[in-house]
């Protein structure tokens, strides 16, 4: 028998001793990686933080999304490109929004990656879209021009204008949500402005719809011939044959609360597609005195709690209508929503424990840009008035993109070499990267960083350097400036600048 101690050492005895040592050198070098990572996942909340995609985020996200400020998003605006998602993520936690509404813009075009940025960093997603038409028809069926609304007069405004009186448009609408819903983990569906045109629109001609879609659907379900609005001296005049037309009304009203029921809860529907997501309608309020409910109940098909009734959603949300957000700020109170009053009772009087939301517009004319300071006293307002959450149009077209300096948050130390400084708005690289604009001072060490040692992602300062020390230390920041040429308005303006020297605190690595 040949002696394996003529030859060396037992292989048993060694390849027992390597795998003690493998595993030795693996978990130290587990241990290693996970010792580096720890600041980073401290700055970012990660250690106890769900995944995204787990239950509990989901849970935690659907909680706020029914609660608190939110804020609606149009990612296809130039404010949102050339950056990355995490940078617009990150900017909206900085102005304390653990909700947004994404203005789904057309159905065929979502952006996946801006979704799942948000919900990483544990921020809501609500899809929102239109439901009486659509500002593209880009991969739309071919015979979506037969899904129209007519009105009393033309009206060419970029708009397509779709009758819930179409079954085909109805159809599509329907398959088109519960494929949305299903391609994209989205944490709720709202249908906005699934409403009539329009206020005061008999009298500008811009009412319908009145086409031979709306006049078949009435003919068939009442067996009379739809009102004239037009023609003062025919028998069929609204305000001749008033019988008819009140049918008419409520013909409208059971036509908006129809279509939203079978998009959420008819077969093949939302809710089909996906049974646990959140659903929210919309309807429009308005300050137009005593009447104002009944008003919009006639001119646009708007009944809030009757659509409630119907479509059942988790929460409801009143819209600010033209022409009250169409004022100035001087003349738009903050507190505005109290004369919404009429609206919330009638839906709070069926359905007490439904929480309610409202919604402004905070920049979609420059004649009527609400500012920061407007915002917040607004936001104070609607809790105050009991409402759940609010939301405002749109995120980027606020005052205080054109009113405020740039104003760094809490410094994010990623690595020993990088650290991250997020900003509540989007700043210029150029103006960051100029010389000693960035500065780090440790006691008595202080050194100005160079360009290549600095990078901006949207709205986020990005350092990236061997020189940084691995204990706490101070960044100096000043001379970074914001970016007009991605504003919606004032694109000429001079940019506003970060104020003196900002110091930001970075923590040990």
């Amino acid at each position: 028998m040949t002696s394996w101690k003529k030859h060396g050492p037992d292989p048993r005895r060694s390849k027992g001793r390597l795998v003690q040592t493998l595993t030795l050198t693996i978990l130290m070098t587990f241990l290693v990686h996970l010792l580096s990572a720890v600041p980073a996942l401290a700055q970012e909340d990660l250690a106890l933080s769900p995944p995204p995609h787990s239950k509990a985020a989901e849970k935690k996200r659907k909680e706020a999304a029914l609660k608190g400020p939110s804020i609606q998003v149009d990612p296809s605006f130039p404010y949102y490109q050339n950056r990355s998602p995490e940078s617009i993520a990150d900017e909206l936690l900085q102005r304390g929004y653990k909700t947004v509404h994404y203005f789904v813009v057309n159905e065929t075009d979502v952006n996946r990656s801006f979704i799942e940025a948000l919900q990483a960093k544990g921020i809501g997603v609500w899809a929102l879209v239109l439901g009486n038409g659509s500002y593209s028809t880009a991969r739309f069926p071919a015979d979506w021009p037969s899904w129209q609304m007519e009105l009393l007069k033309p009206l060419n405004d970029g708009y397509y204008r779709f009758s819930p009186h179409s079954p085909a448009y109805v159809q599509w609408k329907k398959q088109a949500l519960a494929k949305l819903v299903r391609d994209y983990p989205f944490d709720g569906i709202e249908v906005a402005e699934p409403y009539f045109p329009e206020w005061d629109g008999i009298n500008r001609g811009v009412y319908g719809d009145v086409g031979p879609l709306a006049q078949k659907a009435f003919r068939d379900k009442t067996g009379l011939e739809m009102p004239d609005f037009t023609n003062t001296s025919s028998p069929r005049y609204y305000l001749t044959d008033t019988a008819a037309y009140l049918k008419w009304v409520d013909f409208r009203v059971e036509a908006v609360n129809d279509f939203l029921n079978e998009l959420m809860n008819g077969k093949g529907g939302v809710r089909e597609a996906r049974p646990n997501i959140l659903v929210a309608t919309w309807s429009l309020a308005i300050d137009a005195g005593p009447g104002s409910f009944d008003k919009l109940r006639e001119l646009q098909g708007l009944d809030a709690a009757a659509m409630v009734g119907r479509v059942k959603p988790d929460i409801h949300f009143l819209q600010t209508h033209w022409p009250d957000w169409l004022k100035p700020q001087e003349s738009l109170p903050p507190d505005y929503v109290k004369h919404y009053r009429v609206f919330a009772d009638k839906i709070k009087a069926e359905y007490p424990d439904l929480p309610l939301g409202v919604q402004a517009d905070i920049g979609s004319a420059l004649s009527m840009v609400k500012d920061g300071g407007w915002v917040s006293a607004f936001s104070d307002s609607v809790r105050a008035l009991g409402y759940s959450t609010w939301t405002a149009y749109e995120y980027h077209l606020g005052g205080y993109m054109y009113k405020e300096a740039p104003v760094p948050g809490e410094a994010q130390r990623l690595s020993r070499t990088e650290v991250k400084i997020p900003f509540q708005k989007r700043i210029d690289e150029g103006s960051a990267k100029s010389e000693g604009n960035v500065t780090v001072s440790a006691g008595t060490q202080s050194f100005t960083l160079n360009p290549g040692e600095i990078s901006v992602d949207g709205s986020n300062l990005l350092i990236r350097s061997d020189r940084l020390p691995k204990k706490e230390f101070r960044l100096t920041l000043r001379g970074i400036k914001d970016t007009p040429g991605f504003w919606f308005y004032n694109k000429t303006q001079t940019p506003n600048v970060i104020g003196g020297n900002v110091a930001v605190e970075v923590p040990k690595q």
